[in-house]
Formats: C-alpha cells, structure tokens, sequence
C-alpha cells in the first residue's frame, strides 16, 4: 500500500485504499477514482505542447515504488452543489426513462459525487452505507453472476491455447498424409508453415478489426457467441479436410473467429469487473490460454496411438472449449458500458445490478459511467471508424498507447513462446526424442507453463508489469541458450534429452508470469476510452501477425540452422526485446487512466533519456556498487512544477 494513502480514509468507490492505486485493465466498470477520471482534451494531446519540459512519470526502474506519485485527479461531479447535482440526476432520469428508479438513481449520484463521504450522506439507509463499507473491505467478494461471467470469459481464452497445441501434435504426421511431409523439398516446409500460420494471418488481417463492427452491431456477448460457432464448426472441419487446401482455408476461418474472440473477451470481462479485482481478472486470459496448451498437450497424447487418424483428432479437438462458451454466454449480463453507449440504460441499470451486491453500488456506477461517457463525448463526437482508426497514430497521446502495445505484443512472438507451443514436439523429435516422447515432454511443457502463470496474479500489481518483464527476458535468453547447446549433445542420449526438456521447461516457467499475462493486460489498459476497442484490435493484430510470420519461417528455419541455430536466434530476440520493452515501455501499475493520460503524453525521447540519465546510474549504484541508501529516482508526473523541481535536485544530486 502507498504509505501516503489514508488507510482509514474511504477510497474511491469500487476499490480498497490499497487498490485504488491499482491499475487492473481499465477497461472495466468505472467508478469515480477508479481508473477513468475526467477526459481532458490535453491528456488526449489535441491542445498538449510536448516540449522538453515534459518530465517522465519515472515509473520505469525495476521495483521503483510509486509513493510520492502526485497526479490531479478530477471527478467531473465535484464541483457541482448538491441542488445542481440533484437536479442533473433529474434530468438524465427523464432523459433515459429510468423513472421507476428515480430514488436510488438519485442516492448513487450522491454517492458517486462523494465517494469518500457516504458515510455522512443522510440520504443513504444503514443498509446502504454497510454495502458500500463491504464493498471496500472484502475486494473479493461479489455476486454469483460477476464470476460465472469470468469463467466463461477465461473458458474462452482457452480456444486458442489448445488449438496451438493441437497443430504441435498435428504437426508430426499431417505433413505425410497430404503428400508434404518431405522436408528436403523447401516448398514443402513452407506450406506447413503457412498452415500452421494460417489462423494467426486471417486473425491478424481479418478477424481483430472485424471485433469493432461486429461489437457495434450484436454486442459484446453477440459477437462472443457469433466467433464461438466459428470456433466450433472449423476445428471439426480440419478434421475432415483431405488436402493441405482444404485444412488452409478451414484454419484461415479459424483465424476470423480467434482474432475476433481476442479481440473482445478481454474487454468484455473487464467491462464487467470491479476496479479491486480488475488486474487479476484480466490477466486470466494468459492463465487460461496456458491451460489450454496444457489441455491441448493433454489431448496430443491421449490419441498419439490412434494410427493414422490421429492429427484429425488433435486438430478436431480444439473445439471442446468452444461448446461451453457458446452456451454460456448468453447466461452472462451484457456489458453495461455498451448498453449505455446504445442508450439503453434501464437495461444498463438491471446488468449493473447482477453485477453489485447492492442496487445503490450500481446506481453510483451507472450515473458515474454516464457522467465519463458525457465527458468523452465531447472529445470524439463524430469520429468514425477509419478516423479511430487513424488517431492511432495521429494523436500524440493515443500513439505512444500504440507504440507500447504494439512493442510488448511483439516482444510475445520474440521471445519464442508460440514457436514452442506451436512446434515443440517437431524440435524435440529433431533434437533425438521418440515421437512419444516428444508428446510427453510438450505435455511437461504445458504444464510448467500454466502452473506458473499463477505468480502472476499476486505480482502483475505489486512488482508492475515493466519489472515483471525486465526482469524475466534476461531469464528466458539464456535460458534458450543453453537448451540450443543441450541440442549438441549426443543424439538421443539421457543427457541431451534431459538439458533440453529441462531448460525448455525453464524458459516457460519465466515466460508464465512475465510475458505472459503482460501483454493482453497492458494493452487493454494503455488506451484512451475512445479508442479502447481499436487500439486492442491493433493489438492483437500485430501479436497474431507477428505469430503468423515466425510459424511460417521456424520449418524451413529448422532445415537451414538446425534445433540449436533456432534456439540461438530466438535467444538473441529476448536480448533484442529486453531493449525495446527497455526504450519504449513506461509502467502503468498503480495508475489510474488520468496519471496515464499524463504518462503517455510525455514524449519518448524524454522517457527514453530519463532512463539512461536517472534510472539506469540509480540502480547500478544501488544494486552494484551495493549503496543502498543512493535514492530512486522519484516517480515524476509532468503536473506540478514541484514535481519538476524534485526531478532536477535529484538529478543534481546524482552528479554530485
């Protein structure tokens, strides 16, 4: 907890004291304080000057704390008098047709002016007032509904764990069936690649940027069932293809459905979530991602002796996790930000009550998610799909989101994690393993990757997700390096089976909690409001696209260098990666939307400058030269010129 917060003081509604300083995805059900603060037109970077003055946020050294952060935090409801107050909440009574509820509407727009003072609202019953005090004390505690809703969600991310899996098993014998198992002919090591890779191109190009019509038009829960029948016809479909053209075009409709899906479940589940439990929650998607690759591995040997048909199971298979998707989701309540953005908020207020304990937490919510809307409108009123799409990269502010989102989900393919999940049983039958075998040590593999994803949870808020990543590139390096050279060993020896098998089991224990639940997580918490769904497309284009690039290269990549000259070049990558997440990363634990705004409206250049200049020589003196009482570099917000102030006495203290 920042030693600087109250710890008896009422934290925004929707999270602890301790959570408010909590970043979660923000792309949940805001409440004030929470993570979407009140939308300026210079944190969006229309009226900003980025000039030199700007000082980075500081929030990049590796387990640098936060205290002392000081950001200006707005609730837009503030500065109104109660009578104003009272008679807005009116007016949007009248104006959505919530006049049944117009009592408690009233009472949460009290509550949600005041978020630290419902205690002193005589308005609010004993009743009342205990929810709230509930809800800030026991973060974990929610309706039935709220976790039914995450289950499916997590169920969902599930697909595409085991569908990797099952083109690994798949792998080893579908090439022979269709007539192009025969690596020595270069063509045919790329049409495997290209099938492989066939999912991840249609998601890249096609699939993510689907998500954004098709949430527009059917809702968050229409556009899950819809890529969740995708999802579940395909995989059936490969299993009865009887070419490699005909497998092709069922993994590329595949691919739609998966870069859909990705797309929208993380959002869905956030939009849904408390801003307490928001991180965690979100980062379930890489938990159950990993436990699909260890059900997928699971299933890869369950029908490993099943002769020739075998990879027709393997690839068939991927369907199960669909199934209770597509019948669960309609069970879940739709998500109350997108029924507010279609105007229907009676049917906003009766979702937020499945998801609250209590109707007053969902009537503070939903006045406070409109009084945001209300604010961003103002900002965007107008924008299209092309423009959003362009502000991406036109907008200061929205571009460095762009920049940093695209460099992490880069770096997921760099590190070499799908390569593995997708080929692992190919480079351990090239390094000296039975077929068999190979299938048992891609099953370790699985395993070791979801078992550690668990750290995660309990890290990705406390240690924050650059730390998490700076720290675990280093690991997974030489961790590859090493199973490379384990590779040299004697073929099929105990000793090469062994180094290998264990250092690959390593390298996936790093990635579980770094960069795996890194990626979806920053990035569906970087953007803006208005450009949330856009940028997450973006997203998980460049991740798929860049997955889709490496599956078509690692066949022939084999051939050419070898087991140990792909674990070398994929080595090399994690160094290269460790640099960019390095440059280009700023941190976001612990930040709300607004001290985002302000962290992403600071230039690279001077980001990139304060690391070599503050962050860098800080934790050389600390950590090498052992000077443990050498200050961190304060955590900077480019707001106050005190801030300013303290930047520069701690810059000429390092000097001295």
């Amino acid at each position: 907890m920042n030693p600087n917060t109250n710890p008896h003081a009422a934290p925004p509604l929707g999270g602890t004291a301790e959570s408010h300083s909590h970043t979660g995805a923000a792309t949940g059900l805001q409440s004030p304080g929470a993570d979407d603060k009140h939308i300026s037109k210079e944190a969006y970077g229309y009226n900003r000057t980025d000039d030199a003055s700007s000082l980075d946020h500081g929030r990049g050294a590796s387990d640098d704390s936060l205290d002392g952060a000081k950001a200006k935090i707005v609730n837009p409801l503030s500065h109104l008098s109660k009578a104003e107050l009272l008679s807005q909440a009116d007016a949007f009574i009248a104006e959505k047709g919530l006049e049944e509820h117009r009592d408690i509407i009233r009472r949460g727009a009290l509550v949600a002016q005041s978020p630290a003072g419902y205690g002193s609202l005589d308005e609010l019953s004993t009743e009342e007032k205990d929810a709230i005090n509930y809800e800030l004390s026991h973060k974990w505690s929610h309706p039935f509904t709220l976790y039914f809703t995450i289950v499916t969600c997590s169920i969902g991310a599930a697909v595409q764990g085991w569908d990797q899996t099952g083109s690994n098993g798949a792998n080893l014998s579908f090439p022979t069936a269709f007539g192009i198992g025969d690596s020595t002919i270069a063509r045919n090591s790329y049409i495997v690649g290209v099938v492989n890779a066939a999912p991840y191109l249609a998601s890249a190009f096609v699939g993510c940027w689907l998500s954004d019509p098709l949430n527009n038009f059917f809702g968050r829960r229409g556009c899950i069932f819809i890529t969740a029948l995708i999802l579940i016809a395909t995989p059936i479909g490969s299993a009865f293809t009887q070419s490699w053209q005909g497998l092709l075009v069922a993994r590329l409709i595949l691919g739609i459905g998966m870069g859909a899906k990705g797309s929208t479940v993380p959002i869905f589940a956030a939009e849904n979530s408390p801003a307490t439990i928001r991180g965690a929650l979100v980062m379930t998607w890489q938990l159950w991602t990993a436990f699909g690759i260890f059900l997928g591995s699971a299933a890869n040997v369950v029908v490993a002796n099943t002769g020739s048909i075998s990879w027709r199971l393997q690839l068939g298979s991927a369907f199960i996790p669909a199934l209770p998707l597509a019948a669960g989701i309609w069970f879940c309540p739709e998500s109350p930000r997108w029924l507010m953005k279609k105007n229907r908020y009676p049917k906003a207020f009766r979702s937020l009550c499945r998801l609250r304990h209590n109707r007053i937490q969902a009537a503070r919510d939903l006045y406070y998610i409109h009084t945001l809307l209300m604010e961003e409108a103002k900002i965007i009123k107008g924008a299209t799909y092309i423009q959003r799409a362009m502000e991406l990269f036109t907008i200061p502010r929205v571009r460095r989101a762009t920049v940093a989102s695209g460099v992490v989900m880069l770096a997921q393919q760099m590190c070499g994690i799908n390569i593995i999940a997708f080929y692992s049983s190919t480079i351990f039958v090239n390094a000296g393993f039975t077929t068999r075998q190979a299938l048992y040590a891609s099953l370790g593999f699985g395993a070791v990757n979801f078992v550690f994803a668990f750290p995660a949870l309990m890290t990705i808020d406390t240690y924050g997700r650059r730390t998490l990543l700076l720290f675990t590139f280093p690991n997974m390096c030489w961790t590859l390096l090493v199973a490379g050279l384990g590779t040299l060993l004697p073929m099929g020896s105990t000793g090469q089976l062994g180094v290998v098998a264990t250092f690959v089991y390593l390298f996936a224990a790093f990635y579980s909690p770094g960069e795996g639940p890194v990626p979806f997580t920053y990035s569906a918490e970087v953007f803006p409001l208005a450009h949330r769904e856009m940028g997450m497309a973006w997203a998980v284009a460049t991740c798929l696209f860049w997955a889709s690039i490496l599956s078509i290269f690692l066949p022939p990549m084999l051939d050419t260098m070898k087991p140990v000259g792909v674990f070398g070049f994929y080595a090399g990558l994690n160094a290269l990666a460790f640099c960019l997440i390095y440059l280009f990363l700023p941190e976001t634990k612990q930040a709300t939307l607004e001290e985002l705004d302000e962290v992403f409206s600071i230039k690279h250049s001077t980001f990139i400058k304060y690391q070599f200049t503050q962050v860098t020589p800080s934790w050389f003196k600390r950590t090498i030269l052992r000077k443990k009482d050498y200050p961190r570099p304060p955590p900077l917000v480019a707001v106050d010129e005190h801030v300013a102030s303290a930047a520069a006495d701690f810059a000429n203290k390092g000097r001295a």
